[in-house]
């Protein structure tokens, strides 16, 4: 209690917070030395990550060769009547980004007085020719151009101009299709010749393939609230047929962003962000805020995945390196309980220890002092257990073809310590020469495909928030009401949040890796349909 008081009066005293202000934080559920904690980073600054060097293969990533792969898939499939699965998928952004071209295009199109190429001309605009010229391709073609000719009878007597912007206008209408402010999940991204499917419906399909066992899967869903409804009629209407097709009951469930987790904002001085109405404005914490969401889940072995990186072709290629990745993540954990078990049973003695350094510094990166071998054997058998007993991530890393995403590096942490995270290129100061030199020699990105196991060798769950950086969280600049504001964004999901995991990274393929970052990747072919699947 005594803390609690000298927390608000600090509150008061250096940043004028009020009773009300008091109110509205109690409301929200956040504790007051989280709120000073932010307002202290936003003056001191978050430092940047030091990358000492990228990981590369064979110096911090794996290369697995089909035959490696395909052994690994079937040790999972073996071994997967034993475990409890589940998928989890980060659902909760609206599709904004996605449109925002074309959003653009409709703000700044001088509708009566320039075409459509004018514009382009004029703008230099790369997106919106690639989007009219494959505009029949587009899942949705059909559907909105059906309600085009109903809303305007003169439908076919106008010329091609008129019909673009018509259709365009009609895709992002508020009162009509609402493509930008929908759930992702809620699009449509595939063709087939039966029917269009959403992500939704596609990540159902995948539990299916590769994250089932007895012929069950659980996929969890972090969502928006107000995207819930949403999701949930679409899984009524698609659930049955994807149980039916795949003899896989799929029970699906959801969660949101705690609002505990929620920002404060600030303004350019660095004090707190007011509404006109004189209320402090809380921003979301970005995807790190879903650790908390990530650690209240039960399961052996966690799939996660973005909610655009599905695909309509190719589904057994994807089948195998998310087994793969599984069975392989499955073998280093088998030999970490081991480990950990024996150390339990008093089983370790002096000439074990220089097998088990081995095995963590070659198999999971973990990196010993120079003076290691100094150290007591109780003190050796200290440090295993403490750099074992951890949560563990495979991470599947794709080779670097100029696609958006973090990296992974080995970085130096304060303590000097080497470690392999992967890092945003926001984290890393780019003015920095030797810095900026590290980041291009990257060969690889991240595409957010891991394979996650939180429970340890005693099949207790680890406390996932136990295992984040705080230091790594992110100083973001937005808007509100046409007023600049500084927003603090949580250590993200896959970076400072999991920074003190295990973390082994595999090269996959790129055919494991097609987001759907602007409305014209659904062009693509991995997108467009060749064959029902």
């Amino acid at each position: 209690m005594e803390e609690s008081i000298t927390k608000k009066d600090s509150l008061i005293k250096r940043y004028g917070f009020t009773e009300a202000d008091f109110e509205q934080i109690k409301t929200q559920g956040i504790a007051l030395d989280k709120i000073e904690t932010e307002l202290l980073l936003f003056q001191s600054g978050i430092p940047k990550i030091n990358i000492e060097k990228p990981a590369t293969i064979n110096d911090g990533i794996v290369k697995l060769d089909i035959n490696e792969f395909q052994v690994f898939a079937a040790k999972f499939d073996n071994i997967k009547s034993n475990l409890k699965l589940k998928k989890f998928v980060p659902a909760s952004g609206a599709a904004t980004r996605m449109f925002n071209f074309l959003n653009e295009f409709l703000n700044e199109f001088d509708h009566e007085n320039e075409t459509i190429n004018a514009y382009i001309n004029r703008n230099n605009d790369k997106n919106l020719p690639i989007f009219l010229a494959g505009i029949e391709k587009f899942p949705f073609y059909e559907e909105v151009k059906t309600k085009l000719k109903k809303l305007y009878s003169d439908y076919y007597s106008l010329e091609r101009n008129e019909k673009s912007y018509l259709f365009i206008q009609l895709m992002l209408d508020p009162n009509h299709f609402d493509f930008a402010n929908k759930p992702k999940g809620a699009l449509a991204f595939h063709k087939y010749v039966s029917h269009i499917s959403t992500p939704i419906e596609e990540h159902l399909n995948e539990c299916a393939f590769y994250a089932s066992s007895n012929s069950v899967s659980h996929l969890h869903f972090t969502v928006s609230e107000n995207h819930e409804s949403l999701f949930k009629n679409i899984i009524t209407q698609v659930k049955d047929k994807v149980e039916n097709k795949s003899g896989t009951i799929i029970h699906v469930s959801f969660s949101y962003q705690h609002k505990s987790t929620d920002t404060i904002a600030v303004d350019h001085k660095n004090k707190p962000f007011r509404r006109e109405n004189g209320q402090l404005v809380f921003r979301p914490g970005g995807h790190g805020a879903l650790i908390n969401n990530l650690n209240e889940l039960d399961a052996d072995v966690i799939f996660i995945k973005n909610i655009d990186n599905v695909i309509q072709n190719h589904i057994n290629e994807i089948t195998l390196y998310k087994k793969g990745l599984a069975g392989f993540m499955v073998d280093l954990q088998q030999q970490i309980f081991q480990i950990l078990t024996d150390i339990d049973n008093q089983n370790i003695n002096e000439n074990d220890i220089e097998n088990i350094i081995s095995f963590m510094t070659k198999e999971l990166n973990i990196l010993v002092l120079d003076d290691f071998h100094k150290y007591t054997l109780d003190n050796k058998i200290d440090f295993i257990k403490n750099k074992l007993n951890r949560p563990i991530r495979i991470c599947g890393m794709v080779k670097n073809e100029g696609e958006p995403g973090g990296g992974p590096f080995w970085v130096r942490n304060l303590k000097g310590n080497l470690t392999l995270q992967i890092i945003e290129s926001s984290q890393i100061d780019i003015n920095n020469f030797e810095q900026a030199e590290v980041l291009k020699k990257a060969t690889h990105f991240n595409p957010v495909d891991l394979v996650c196991a939180i429970k340890n060798y005693k099949g207790e769950k680890f406390n996932l928030l136990q295992f984040v950086d705080s230091n790594t969280g992110f100083i973001v600049h937005k808007k509100s009401r046409g007023k600049d504001l500084k927003g603090y964004e949580l250590p993200g999901l896959w970076n400072g949040a999991m920074a003190k995991w295990i973390t082994v990274f595999v090269e996959v393929p790129l055919v494991t890796f097609n987001p759907v970052k602007t409305v014209n990747d659904l062009l693509k072919p991995a997108h467009q349909p060749q064959y029902e699947n």
